[in-house]
């Protein structure tokens, strides 16, 4: 039953992997989905995020407006740890029932906590850290030339992040996604083949 962290920077092909991975059988729980719950209309983060930032990062409809918020915590540091601080333990307490929920449903399962962001802090809990790893200039390409930012964005999101040096001093396994489609799908079937033994 073994917990495993998949983590990786901005448009590192980390989401390949986590479909991939749940393909061949794992469980695999979203981070950015629970981030997303747990800022849904009536949730307490949505309105902790409302009284730090104010009403401009809401919607007409009270839901909240990302673009918004993402123009304010990316372009300053202190914002996001306070964003971070925010959402962080409600995504931390969801993921917690989600892991339980699927070891109570298979004792047996392999558990992959699809994640943007873990630190030194984190890794204990976690059997391995899978890291998506590409380096800067092809993610920075990926989120002009896939998602349509300027470069200026695009570099700004990225050194908003984790180092590739950090993230590569937490890992148990790297997997190289800088090549083709083909590549990183082999070497995430290789990696299944040691977890799930």
């Amino acid at each position: 039953m073994p917990l495993i962290a998949l983590t990786g920077g901005i448009a590192s092909g980390k989401s390949t992997i986590a479909q991939r991975l749940g393909e061949l059988g794992a469980v695999v729980v979203d981070a950015d989905a629970l981030a997303r719950q747990v800022v849904e209309p009536g949730e307490p983060a949505l309105e902790a995020v409302r009284e730090a930032f104010g009403d401009d990062v809401l919607r007409e409809d009270g839901s909240l407006d990302r673009a918004a918020l993402g123009r304010i915590v990316f372009a300053d540091p202190a914002k996001r740890h306070l964003l971070n601080g925010i959402v962080h333990p409600a995504v931390l307490h969801r993921s917690h029932a989600a892991f339980r929920a699927a070891f109570a449903k298979d004792p047996r399962a392999v558990v992959v906590y699809d994640v943007p962001l873990i630190d030194a802090r984190g890794v204990g809990e976690f059997d391995r850290i899978v890291v998506a790893d590409a380096p800067e200039a092809v993610r920075v390409e990926r989120l002009v030339s896939l998602r349509g930012m300027s470069e200026e964005d695009a570099r700004a999101r990225v050194a908003a992040q984790l180092s590739d040096d950090e993230r590569r001093a937490l890992a148990t396994d790297l997997v190289d996604t800088s090549g083709s489609l083909d590549a990183t799908l082999a070497a995430v079937d290789a990696l299944w083949g040691r977890i799930a033994r």
